[in-house]
């Protein structure tokens, strides 16, 4: 049974992804995944997939009026965790398509699902967009530079949803984890501490409460969720 709210979970076939749907859907909410085709079957049970291309505008204000579509569970709540990373070599040493892939993949889908998001957050009444960035955005580290610039992109364009929507009731905050514990994770980086890492588990209600009513006062805020590292 739903809480009478539906939420819209971008990358949620991902190792932070299923934990985020899981906890959500645990909470009662209604929710609406965008995925890559061949994907939905990642998803927690429960979850309301929609094949999407989260790059292309067409797909995601699809994926959005599936999301804002269902009667007596109006679109309420937004959690923008698709992205990814790479690195690439040194600033100099990083070309141009790289860099600017690391833009297209982070930032583009936040600011496409936010943007056809916002006209049914604020008709709802208000809501909360919860936006993914990473510990690099403000404590970069050597090899990459496009990850790091896109993510500092994102915590710069929840600001801005925050001081534009405020009035209208749409709160935009934003999360910082440090490296993910992720299956991914692990295989790419064997020998690092796992234990210093964040689980997605540890993530999740961080973003369920940011997203929901018990957060009312808060926008703008960029939360540190590094785990023991």
């Amino acid at each position: 049974m739903d809480n009478g709210r539906t939420v819209l979970i971008t990358g949620g076939a991902g190792g932070l992804g299923t934990a985020t749907v899981a906890a959500f859907l645990a909470d009662g909410w209604r929710v609406v995944a965008p995925v890559r085709a061949g994907r939905q079957t990642a998803l927690p049970a429960g979850a309301v997939a929609v094949e999407a291309d989260l790059t292309d505008a067409t797909d995601v204000t699809a994926a959005t009026s599936v999301a804002a579509g269902e009667t007596g569970a109006p679109l309420r709540a937004v959690v923008n965790l698709a992205g990814a990373y790479a690195g690439a070599g040194l600033v100099a040493d990083t070309p141009l398509a790289d860099f600017e892939h690391m833009l297209t993949v982070n930032l583009r889908p936040t600011y496409l699902v936010t943007a056809a998001a916002l006209p049914h957050l604020v008709a709802a009444g208000g809501g909360g967009i919860v936006c993914v960035s990473s510990r690099a955005a403000v404590a970069p580290f050597p090899g990459a530079a496009g990850y790091a610039t896109a993510k500092a992109a994102v915590l710069g364009f929840a600001g801005a949803v925050a001081a534009e929507y405020k009035k209208q009731g749409v709160r935009c905050n934003t999360v910082l984890p440090s490296v993910i514990d992720t299956p991914a994770n692990r295989a790419s980086m064997p020998d690092a501490d796992f234990a210093r890492w964040v689980r997605p588990d540890e993530i999740a209600p961080v973003i369920v409460f940011l997203a929901g009513d018990a957060s009312s006062p808060t926008t703008g805020a960029q939360i540190p969720v590094y785990g023991q590292a």
